[in-house]
């Protein structure tokens, strides 16, 4: 269950799903009117998540206006016939990699659509929350694995170090 304090952190606009967790959602998993979604995680865990307002425009916005007629209840549809859901996240994937090459970015370290989940965990650690927020929000069991996000932060974590004896950096 969500705990209070994480619902302002969460309210930036992004969910910070993996490619796999976006590629299975179905229209039937959102509830317009609590404003949450369904998400089958990691593990054969489900979990209902609160669906940020900018989240369910975009969605409306792509039901309305880009998702191709199908009887297919997948939320997102490849848009070549036959209009069917993604076999897998490797498919989100790819278009998280083609929209970042299109963007001009590059040189980072995790790329696709596990770079947006990094974007979004560090973007969370800079506006205050703590990594235990950071982990529940992203489905880690363990701290071990919400860690990593620590080392994302350089600037703030350049704030905490003493200077250099001798003046040397």
């Amino acid at each position: 269950m969500w705990k209070a304090g994480l619902r302002h952190y969460y309210d930036v606009g992004q969910l910070g799903l993996r490619a796999n967790e976006v590629a299975a959602v179905t229209l039937d998993d959102i509830e317009w009117r609590s404003g949450t979604m369904l998400v089958r995680a990691k593990g054969r865990q489900q979990v209902r998540m609160p669906m940020p307002p900018a989240v369910g425009t975009a969605i409306a916005t792509y039901l309305r206006d880009g998702r191709p007629a199908s009887n297919c209840r997948r939320l997102f549809l490849r848009t070549l016939a036959p209009s069917a859901g993604f076999a897998s996240g490797g498919a989100v994937t790819m278009i998280a990699n083609a929209a970042l090459k299109r963007a001009g970015i590059s040189g980072y370290a995790h790329q696709g659509a596990h770079l947006f989940r990094h974007s979004l965990a560090t973007a969370l650690l800079r506006s205050g929350a703590t990594l235990s927020q950071i982990g529940q929000l992203l489905g880690h069991k363990s701290h071990d694995a919400t860690r990593i996000y620590a080392k994302v932060d350089i600037e703030a974590l350049r704030t905490l170090s003493h200077p250099w004896p001798g003046g040397a950096q």
